[in-house]
């Protein structure tokens, strides 16, 4: 915002350079955070160039432009024109040096120079100056819509491509547009020291199997020796070959609801009730529409592909709204089940008590999960025809029957299901003993750690900024993925 001296202020002699305002909200801490890291340093090391404007300080506008809520990458120049990028940037630069040929320029040498030894020299940088706790390494994968006409590799005149965007199982609910899958190591408060870019039609499963055996070598770069950090990773790590792969690795994971063993042990837990508390582990303070969540632990052993693991069983008053829900649809199935099958004997007649007996035994062994079937057996006098005579008794001619049901629910059996409905389990290999201990509720404090993982991936989603991601060379998207790392 400019402002002119007015005609009254000139002829006083007031006159006062022009003042020039903007809005810069957060910005400036963001740079505080790069000249602290040397950011821009260790990019201008790894890409000497004659630009210029160096592509340290392109990268830093667009990481700038990206934690504004980041605009379409073509109004990158126009971002720049409105704030003060001698502030920002530490020199002031027009806001024409971050056209779109100078930005793709600095995207494509970013991806020749490689991106994840960019990534890596700034990562390590600031695990030197911030020290990160690396003794939690989470790992967690998204996809990431693109637009636009991408061609594979075999029909592209360029044969060899960093990865395939391509139709694949899109967590955004997307599946009419190409994507293409990121997958990242995060630690100490979701701080990502590693990340790439995969086939769109990868899944989490194969970028597991891909991963696993590089982590200890990418840990001890950054001086981290085997068996000192445990491995955080969602229910796609549990499968056999994953397993395997660890060998002696700690981890924490989720076990998928599938194996029957995580349901045994649920049951377990809860029929013997002899919960550890724990507590509350949120550090927010409760409101009315996010009431506060406590927490108690059942430790147990279940056995997979014939290794036993230990797992511990969670269960939270918020309990899961979608098996909840569930429950309560197949509560309600079972009832409708049960009126179905009862109707037509109600309103059958029956000639003899005997048949009657055997259609009610029928009935109460009709199978239901959640209900039981009260049957009994009505006699139903026919009497003559005529006047009945005030003085005797009313002469039976004939006995018929009818079947009465009632069906009510099994109170204990579905509390119990309810309260199962409430827990899942971690699974790991973690101890209870030593310098790598951990108890139940360290356990579960590090499984909720994820969420930092996952609200990183919520940024990268935000339709702002993913919607414009429609840059045409699946390399510029990879160096591009690369500036959202940093900004992570």
């Amino acid at each position: 915002m400019h402002h002119t001296p007015s005609s009254l202020e000139s002829a006083m002699g007031l006159v006062l350079p022009p003042i020039e305002a903007y809005q810069v909200q957060h910005l400036p801490i963001v740079k505080a955070y790069a000249d602290k890291i040397g950011l821009v340093e260790v990019i201008n090391q790894l890409m000497p160039t004659e630009m210029d404007v160096d592509p340290g300080t392109i990268g830093l506008g667009m990481i700038l432009d990206t934690l504004s809520g980041r605009s379409p990458l073509y109004r990158l120049e126009a971002f720049m024109a409105q704030h003060d990028t001698a502030l920002l940037l530490g020199k002031a630069v027009p806001a024409e040096a971050f056209n779109d040929d100078t930005v793709g320029r600095v995207l494509d040498r970013l991806y020749d120079t490689g991106t994840m030894q960019v990534f890596t020299a700034c990562a390590v940088r600031a695990d030197q100056v911030f020290g990160f706790d690396k003794r939690y390494v989470h790992f967690d994968t998204t996809s990431v819509t693109v637009y636009g006409d991408y061609l594979p590799p075999e029909e592209s005149k360029e044969h060899t491509r960093p990865f395939r965007i391509t139709y694949g199982y899109s967590k955004d609910k997307r599946p009419d547009l190409k994507q293409c899958v990121f997958s990242t190591w995060c630690v100490d408060r979701a701080v990502p020291l590693w990340g790439t870019p995969h086939d769109g039609n990868a899944s989490d499963t194969t970028v597991h199997t891909s991963l696993l055996s590089d982590i200890a070598t990418f840990l001890a770069q950054h001086g981290v020796a085997p068996g000192a950090y445990i491995y955080v990773a969602d229910a796609a790590l549990v499968t056999e070959d994953h397993l395997a792969a660890l060998g002696d690795t700690l981890f924490i994971s989720r076990l998928p609801a599938t194996y029957k063993e995580g349901g045994r042990l649920i049951a377990e837990a809860v029929a013997h009730n002899t919960w550890d508390e724990v507590g509350v582990l949120a550090h927010t303070k409760p409101t009315q529409h996010r009431p506060v969540t406590t927490y108690k632990a059942y430790e147990g052993e279940v056995t997979l592909y014939g290794t036993s693991y230990r797992a511990v069983v969670i269960h939270s008053s918020a309990q899961d709204k979608r098996r909840q829900q569930r429950l309560a649809r197949e509560i309600q199935a079972s009832y409708s089940t049960l009126q179905t099958a009862t109707r037509p004997g109600e309103q059958q007649e029956y000639f003899c008590r005997a048949d009657a007996e055997a259609a009610a035994a029928k009935l109460r062994a009709v199978p239901a999960a959640y209900h039981r079937v009260d049957v009994t057996v009505e006699e139903r006098p026919l009497y003559g025809r005529g006047r009945p005579s005030p003085h005797k008794p009313r002469p039976v001619k004939a006995l018929r029957y009818r079947l009465k049901t009632t069906i009510s629910p099994q109170t204990e059996h579905i509390v119990r299901m309810e309260e199962e409905a409430g827990c899942f389990v971690l699974l790991t290999n973690v101890p209870t003993v030593g310098d790598l201990a951990h108890s139940a509720r360290d356990i579960l404090a590090v499984s909720k750690d994820q969420h930092g993982t996952e609200q990183n991936y919520g940024f990268l989603k935000d339709p702002v900024l993913v919607n414009s991601l429609f840059l045409k060379k699946p390399e510029r998207i990879e160096a591009l993925g690369l500036i959202f790392l940093l900004a992570l």
